[in-house]
């Protein structure tokens, strides 16, 4: 930072003892990548020589504008709660801007510049009047439903990415639906154990062996000739042992052939799933699905900023965006409003006479709170975090998902299921979680010690609603790097480059500081879900066809209950016998301490 970007105060509001007569308040309704806003901005301040020019900024944003060095980014917010998806959609939200600015040939707020600069250069005094940003975008994504966050994420999905990427993300996701259906019934169409046993095998193998080649190749040569060798060389240790079988019995042995069976359904279920990802993706392209560079472009060209100013078009726009989301709305248009309009209704009462510079978005509801004050929300409505209102239904279900697996593995031991039993279903729960969460926490940039740290608490946090695995992965990454704001701004010109491909971009962007910080803790965090789904999913079914079917032998009725038939509940699913069992036997322990 610049010894004259230090000293340069921010701005204040003056005292009201300098006030010279009655308030008053002229708003200005600018568009934010226009050069006619910002000759509209000088020309007003020059013919009004106000007492006072407010403009819709914060501090932080005022002093980014005015060139200051960001300060780095706390790695306590950064880590905890929702700070990734607000990170997101503030990006979002930023990135918009910058393409509009590129297209138009202009700076994103170069008319709130142009208004401080104005109102320096003939000694006017200048009032920061926004919320700060960070209140607003943690407001913003509280405000949000679920179905909206959903929606967002969707629509940058399939706005920014191209379609082959989302094609293979969604044939993943059918493979890990599909998989446990080819764990448990492919049998009846030729997938039997035995072939499962060796397809889980000839995976392992063929990753081991990849693995070893690709980072041979990385270090005697460069990445990409890695990336080819562990290819070419997983694929063949692969196919070696689907046609000879070698292998298969020592890793058995090692693993357990429950262990090689649920990779090998697993790795099936996928590759069908890509197969119908990839025809997916074909369509989707053949539809027009999803914005490429090009149709942005194009669709930014036909479009007039000066547009933005004009009262009709911003309330279309506005309604539009309401109806995408109320709760989004309420947070960054209308208590921005308020928080404005109580700005300058202070100002105005205190004799001045103020030109204020907002967002055309902004104008209408501002004016109205300042013709009728009376009808401000209290300012403490408008700081601070915002309350979602109604359950807080993601608390009670992460909750609710802890007590399930606590309750399912105390029901195991008490029902007096084998100690070695409970101890490799725990074992299994383990590694799913760790191998995952390290897996895809490397995958996004992190070194190995990251994420090892991820993978060795994945299983804790997993069932632990107040923590997550990526907050300790992205703590250790923080000990080798710094994030600030001015990251995002490298980001928006990574992502504005046209000519480039997709896979150079990303790459570059993985070296941003900040965006390889949430990607490592994003992709860690996800791991453990998705090892979490797949413990549900393969290894309880897996594990309960496992069991002896003497299990179901002399299952206690639970408070009287019988199933139809007279069978007692839990006949022929031995997991659900075991449960009944540590049920009853735990009742009769609390009921013989209680008497």
């Amino acid at each position: 930072m610049s010894d004259e970007a230090a000293a340069d105060p921010v701005p204040s509001p003056p005292e009201p003892s300098e006030a010279a007569g009655e308030g008053s308040v002229r708003v200005v309704g600018t568009a934010h990548v226009s050069a006619d806003s910002v000759r509209e901005v000088e020309e007003v301040i020059d013919e009004e020589r106000p007492d006072v020019v407010a403009v819709e900024l914060d501090e932080g944003r005022y002093r980014q504008m005015k060139g200051e060095t960001p300060d780095d980014l706390d790695s306590g917010d950064l880590l905890s709660g929702n700070t990734v998806f607000q990170f997101l959609a503030y990006w979002m939200l930023s990135y918009v801007q910058t393409r509009l600015g590129e297209q138009f040939d202009i700076e994103p707020g170069a008319e709130m510049l142009a208004a401080v600069e104005t109102a320096e250069d003939l000694a006017i005094d200048v009032a920061l009047v926004d919320r700060d940003i960070q209140t607003t975008i943690r407001r913003f994504w509280t405000r949000l439903s679920v179905l909206e966050k959903f929606r967002i994420v969707g629509a940058l999905a399939f706005g920014v990415t191209d379609p082959r990427v989302a094609g293979v993300v969604f044939g993943v996701v059918v493979g890990v639906l599909l998989g446990p259906a080819i764990g448990l019934f492919g049998g009846s169409v030729g997938l039997t154990g035995a072939v499962l046993t060796t397809v889980g095998a000839a995976v392992v193998v063929g990753g081991v062996a990849g693995y070893v080649a690709a980072e041979v190749g990385r270090i005697f040569a460069d990445g990409t000739t890695g990336l080819v060798a562990g290819v070419v060389v997983g694929v063949t240790a692969l196919a070696g042992v689907v046609v000879t079988g070698a292998f298969v019995d020592s890793l058995a042995g090692l693993l357990s052939g429950f262990a090689l069976q649920t990779v090998g359904s697993l790795t099936l279920g996928v590759v069908v799933g890509v197969a119908v990802g990839g025809a997916a993706a074909v369509v989707l392209d053949a539809l027009g699905v999803g914005l490429s560079a090009d149709s942005d472009v194009e669709d930014l060209e036909g479009f007039d900023p000066a547009e933005l100013t004009d009262a009709d078009v911003v309330t279309a726009m506005m309604e539009e965006f309401r109806q995408f989301s109320p709760g989004g709305a309420e947070a960054l248009i209308d208590e921005r409003d308020a928080f404005i309009a109580h700005q300058l209704v202070g100002l105005r009462d205190s004799g001045f006479r103020v030109v204020a510079v907002v967002g055309a978005g902004h104008r209408e509801g501002i004016e109205r709170y300042l013709e009728q004050p009376e009808t401000l929300p209290p300012m403490e409505s408008l700081v601070g975090d915002a309350d979602a209102g109604g359950l807080p239904w993601g608390k009670i279900a992460a909750y609710g998902v802890s007590a399930v697996f606590v309750a399912f593995f105390v029901l195991l031991a008490m029902a007096g299921l084998r100690n070695g039993l409970v101890l490799q279903l725990f074992a299994a729960w383990f590694l799913i979680n760790g191998a995952f969460a390290a897996v895809l926490a490397k995958l996004a940039g992190a070194r190995w010690t990251s994420a090892g740290l991820g993978g060795a608490v994945a299983w804790m946090t997993s069932i632990n609603p107040l923590l997550a695995p990526g907050w300790f992965t992205g703590w250790a990454e923080l000990k080798h790097m710094s994030v600030n704001v001015a990251d995002i701004g490298r980001l928006n010109e990574l992502l504005s480059d046209e000519t480039r491909p997709v896979r150079d971009i990303f790459d570059d962007m993985l070296d941003v500081p900040l965006f390889r910080l949430i990607m490592v803790v994003a992709m860690t965090n996800v791991g453990s879900i998705v090892a979490s789904t797949l413990f549900v999913l393969y290894v309880i079914p897996l594990f309960a066809a496992s069991l002896p079917p003497t299990v179901c032998q002399d299952v206690p009725t639970l408070f009287g209950m019988q199933l139809a038939g007279g069978q007692p509940p839990g006949e022929n699913n031995p997991v659900r016998c075991l449960m009944v069992k540590g049920a009853a036997n735990s009742a009769e322990i609390i009921w013989g301490a209680l008497t």
